[in-house]
C-alpha cells in the first residue's frame, strides 16, 4: 500500500507534468489560433464544438465559456451526428472538432460529412498529421509530449492542454467583442457573480421599510420606531434629508447611562456624521462601506434625499457577500 508521502509525490508530479505542457502550449499558438478567432468572430453562425469521449466533456467546458463570454456555442456529440444530429449544424455556423489523435473511427467518418456542406472547421488535436488535422481550415496544436497516467494512456495532460486551448479562445473572442463586465451580468443574472455586476443599493433598500424620526422626537418614539421597522436603525431628518442616524447600540448606551429618559430627544442621542451611500450605487460598494467601517447599516440618499436604509443582511441574503 502507498503511504502518505508517495500519495503526494504521485499528485505533484501530475501536476507539474500538465503545468509543463501547458506552458509549452504557448509556444504552439500561432497565426492559426489568430485566423481561427478571426474565423468565429466575423461569423454570423454559432459555434458548433465536437468530441468523442473525454474530448467531448472538454467540448462541454468549452461550450459553456464561450456561451457565457459572448460567443454563441453549442455541443455536439461525434458518435450521435453521424446517427442524425449532423443536423445541428446550420450554414453559417463554425465547427470545432476536437481530438487527441484525430484519427477516432468517428471523427474519420464525420469529418467528411462537415467538408460536404459550407461550414468552415478549426481542429483541436495532437497531431496535426492525423486526418483531422490534414482536413480542417484550421488547426489549434494541443500537442503533448505525453499523459500524466503512468501508463500513458488515460486522458489526463491531453484534455487539460484542451481546456486551456479552448480559454484562451474564449478569452480572445471575449476581448475582441469588447465584452464588458455589464455584459457578463446579463448573461449571469442569477448568480453571485453576476449580482455584484447589476445589483444595486435602491433594489434592496426599496424593499425594506423606511425608519426615520425628526431632531425633537422623544426618545421613547425613537425606540419604538427601530423596533417596527426591524432594522436596528433610524434616520433623522430635516425635511427629509438626512442630519443624524440612531442605532440600537445608541439606545442600549443611552439606558444604561441614563436614569431618566422621558426629557431626551432624538437631537440628544443622535450620531451626527451617519456613512451613507447613493440609491444608485453598486450593492457591492455597499459591501465595502460596511465592511471599512464595521457596521450593519448604511443609509441611502436618492437626489439628496433620504430613501431608506440598506442592511448587512440585505447583501447576505443576496449571496452579494
Amino acid at each position: 500500500m502507498n503511504n502518505f508521502s508517495d500519495i503526494v509525490s504521485n499528485a505533484r508530479k501530475t501536476i507539474a507534468e500538465e503545468a509543463k505542457a501547458i506552458e509549452n502550449l504557448g509556444d504552439l499558438i500561432d497565426d492559426d489560433f489568430a485566423e481561427a478567432a478571426s474565423l468565429i468572430y466575423h461569423s454570423k453562425g454559432r459555434v458548433i464544438i465536437t468530441g468523442i469521449g473525454k474530448s467531448a466533456i472538454i467540448a462541454t467546458k468549452i461550450v459553456a465559456t464561450m456561451n457565457s463570454t459572448g460567443t454563441p456555442a453549442i455541443f455536439m456529440h461525434a458518435a450521435d451526428a453521424i446517427h442524425g444530429d449532423l443536423g445541428t449544424i446550420l450554414k453559417d455556423d463554425v465547427v470545432i472538432c476536437i481530438s487527441k489523435s484525430g484519427n477516432t473511427p468517428e471523427i474519420k467518418v464525420l469529418v467528411p460529412l462537415i467538408k460536404n456542406g459550407p461550414n468552415k472547421m478549426i481542429a483541436i488535436t495532437s497531431n496535426k498529421d492525423s486526418f483531422l488535422g490534414q482536413q480542417a481550415d484550421h488547426i489549434l496544436n494541443a500537442y503533448v509530449e505525453k499523459e500524466a497516467c503512468p501508463n500513458n494512456l488515460a486522458p489526463t495532460t491531453s484534455t487539460t492542454v484542451q481546456l486551456v486551448i479552448g480559454d484562451a479562445l474564449a478569452v480572445a473572442l471575449l476581448n475582441m467583442r469588447g465584452f464588458s463586465s455589464k455584459d457578463f451580468a446579463k448573461y449571469h443574472p442569477g448568480g453571485s457573480l453576476g449580482k455584484k455586476l447589476y445589483l444595486r443599493v435602491g433594489d434592496l433598500s426599496d424593499a425594506n421599510l423606511r425608519p426615520k424620526v425628526t431632531k425633537d422626537t422623544s426618545v421613547k418614539d425613537v425606540i419604538v420606531e427601530i423596533s417596527e421597522k426591524l432594522l436596528g436603525v433610524t434616520a433623522v431628518v430635516d425635511n427629509d434629508q438626512v442630519i443624524g442616524i440612531i442605532t440600537d447600540g445608541d439606545i442600549r448606551r443611552m439606558l444604561s447611562s441614563t436614569e431618566n429618559i422621558g426629557d431626551l430627544k432624538a437631537i440628544d442621542i443622535m450620531g451626527t456624521a451617519p456613512k451613507t451611500i447613493a440609491h444608485n450605487a453598486m450593492a457591492v460598494d455597499a459591501l465595502d462601506v460596511l465592511e471599512e467601517n464595521g457596521i450593519s447599516q448604511l443609509l441611502v440618499e436618492k437626489d439628496g434625499k433620504y430613501a431608506g436604509v440598506v442592511h448587512l443582511h440585505d447583501l447576505i441574503k443576496e449571496g452579494i457577500i
